[in-house]
């Protein structure tokens, strides 16, 4: 990651975040301490001064709220350094995190669940540990993207590795909403994951502004990324629906999309019109359309945000600025009509059928008593109406200014200002160069202008295959096996002497590979081993990743000497039944009725198709619902529609209890 302490633009920013979200969080808490003793209390004076401490602090909350808002609307630190003359773009701050440490939680959990000594684990620990802090300042760049997406898949090892899904760790997680600056405290791995997910998106926006909108790379690049923040921050909305943060929540997580996309396409039209517009008719009206699907998607954004619950939280002068942009563009679109329409009369070389199909796509209806062909032909109307339009342009710039000058934090933003002023400026000498003598004449309302776009704008989903990823912890083992979601015995030492050169076993699977097709009478099981176990290392040596070829061949090296191997046995098929005898179950004694009902469903097999094989007893929901002690056996006939869950190894522990 970057310096957390260089003294950079936006890390003073992203410092100064900090800063208020601890604020936030201290008034919060007083708040919520002033509430509580609000509701307990029945002495009047204390409620008095409780009552104006609680109205300081709401105050206070405020202050600091807008204090927040005032870094979100910092845009202008993330633009490109270059001199441009394009309105700013919005990019999303990261969200702050408080230092986590995995040390002990991790440490603890491998002694404990996968049995090995945990010591040996300290350098993988603080390797996540030190990717984790970097992660806190990432690079504006795509090395900086690579790095969050790195942890973010990492995340997903060790959320298999050492996150059961029946218990907590004792690892709490803080993240700081973006908006807000209300601290979110959980012990679920999955707002880690989800805050990640966010500043990922989030820094896609940076790199997007950052990208010099003054060259046609520039603007590729700068589409790119918001198409690519868009995904994120779509992904994450359909991926993670339950986060409890403002700022991940579907509802604001729709409303960045949608921004998002705006601002691509808006890079889009900046780079269409780089070279320069040509005064040619053909191509105002294809810029005219362009430029109304900006104005277009603009207002939609900010349709989203003045909408509940999210108008609550987005920044205020986020809104103003997509209020602001819609209009600007709009005003841009009925500009560029009005050029079409006062510039270019129709000449007796010019093909009026192409002209009259082109200009009547501009419009969803005519004015009344107007017809495109018309128009093109009488000079008169002809400019009526271009009039009509650059009379619609000045009123939407001069809404956009009025807009602009009423919000503080963007009546600071000098270049906003200074676009606004010479757009508005150019519509008004377009205007004062037409006669006017019949303006009081002309009664004609410009007609709104459909917006149509040659390069739709998509979002890009993200592509975390790209970023190879090797997991921290792979000497744990194979993670389809060696997951926290699993329990095994400890490793058992396992003495294994050769008979007439047979071992008395066969080894089946990937990597670990397992005992098969075990000899009871072979001095291995005499010695404990058993079908089904796992060979975890041979002589000494690791073999957890080793398929069987390679462990054949490290039996083969040992020659006629007696072969030492550790083995584990899963407690999920162990912990339910001690044989796969239907004489003995859980410690229950046999009974007559069991040995029949065998006997029987031995007798159906035998006249079908020998179906998968199951073990005799097994614990069936249904009827631990019904009864503690009602045992179901299993339906492992041809044609049964499913196959009933086993119990778990922790549901099996609570239960045991009432079971018996």
């Amino acid at each position: 990651g970057c310096n957390p302490l260089a003294e950079t633009g936006r890390s003073k920013l992203q410092n100064q975040r900090a800063v208020l979200n601890q604020q936030i969080l201290r008034a919060v808490r007083m708040r919520a301490g002033a509430e509580n003793l609000l509701r307990a209390t029945t002495n009047n004076k204390v409620r008095e001064q409780v009552l104006l401490e609680l109205s300081f602090v709401n105050s206070d909350l405020q202050i600091l709220k807008e204090e927040l808002e005032g870094l979100n609307i910092s845009v202008e630190v993330y633009q490109n350094t270059e001199e441009t003359f394009s309105i700013p773009l919005v990019p999303l701050g990261l969200k702050e995190t408080k230092e986590v440490d995995f040390t002990l939680p991790l440490k603890d959990f491998i002694l404990e669940h996968y049995s090995e000594d945990s010591s040996e684990y300290e350098d993988e620990i603080a390797d996540l540990m030190d990717l984790r802090q970097a992660c806190r300042t990432p690079s504006r760049d795509e090395a900086g993207i690579e790095m969050l997406i790195s942890y973010f898949l990492q995340l997903g090892y060790v959320e298999n590795r050492f996150f059961p899904p029946t218990r907590h760790m004792g690892v709490l997680f803080t993240w700081y909403d973006s908006f807000t600056g209300v601290p979110v405290c959980q012990q679920n791995l999955l707002l880690e994951k989800a805050s990640i997910l966010f500043n990922i998106g989030a820094l896609y926006t940076q790199i997007g502004t950052r990208c010099n909108r003054q060259t046609q790379t520039g603007l590729e690049n700068a589409v790119d990324a918001f198409q690519r923040a868009a995904g994120v921050l779509s992904y994450l909305k359909e991926t993670f629906t339950h986060t409890p943060s403002y700022d991940m929540s579907p509802a604001m997580l729709n409303v960045l999309v949608k921004m998002m996309l705006a601002q691509a396409q808006e890079c889009v039209f900046e780079q269409i019109g780089l070279p320069g517009i040509r005064n040619e008719f053909f191509t105002l009206v294809k810029m005219t359309q362009e430029v109304a699907k900006v104005g277009e998607v603009y207002m939609l954004v900010n349709t989203a945000m003045n909408q509940e619950p999210v108008k609550e939280n987005i920044p205020y002068s986020w809104s103003k600025l997509a209020q602001i942009k819609s209009d600007h563009y709009k005003a841009l679109a009925h500009y560029f009509i009005a050029t079409i329409l006062c510039d270019h009369e129709l000449q007796s070389g010019d093909d009026e059928d192409q002209q009259e199909k082109a200009l009547s796509q501009l419009y969803d209806y005519m004015p009344e008593g107007l017809m495109v062909l018309t128009v093109l032909k009488d000079k008169v109307q002809r400019k009526q109406l271009g009039k009509a339009h650059l009379r619609k342009a000045i009123v939407y710039h001069e809404e956009a200014l009025r807009v602009c000058g009423l919000c503080k934090k963007l009546r600071n933003i000098d270049v906003l200002q200074e676009v606004l002023t010479a757009a508005h400026k150019r519509s008004l000498l377009k205007y004062a160069q037409q006669e006017t003598e019949d303006d009081f004449l002309s009664l004609i309302q410009a007609p709104d202008i459909l917006p149509k776009t040659e390069h739709k704008i998509e979002t890009i989903a993200p592509q975390f295959s790209k970023v190879k990823v090797k997991d921290f912890f792979h000497r744990l083992g194979p993670l389809t096996v060696f997951s926290a979601k699993q329990r095994w015995t400890a490793p058992r030492t396992i003495h294994i002497h050769h008979e007439a050169g047979e071992l008395g076993f066969s080894l089946k699977g990937g990597s670990p590979v397992q005992i098969y097709c075990l000899d009871p009478a072979c001095s291995a099981a005499s010695m404990g081993l058993k079908e089904g176990d796992y060979i975890v290392s041979v002589g000494g040596v690791d073999c957890k990743w080793l398929g069987v070829n390679e462990v054949l061949e490290k039996f083969k090296s040992l020659g006629e000497q007696p072969i030492e191997i550790e083995v584990i046995s899963c407690q999920d098929t162990a912990a339910s039944m001690h044989s796969k005898s239907a004489t003995y179950s859980v410690g229950m004694q046999k009974t007559y009725s069991l040995i029949c009902l065998a006997m029987e469903e031995d007798k159906i097999d035998q006249t079908k198709k020998a179906p998968l094989k199951l073990p005799f007893l097994s614990w069936g929901t249904k009827n631990r619902q019904k009864a503690a002690s009602t045992l179901c056996l299993p339906s492992a006939v041809a044609g049964s529609s499913r196959m009933k869950k086993k119990l778990s190894p922790f549901t099996l522990l609570n239960t045991e209890s009432s079971l018996y």
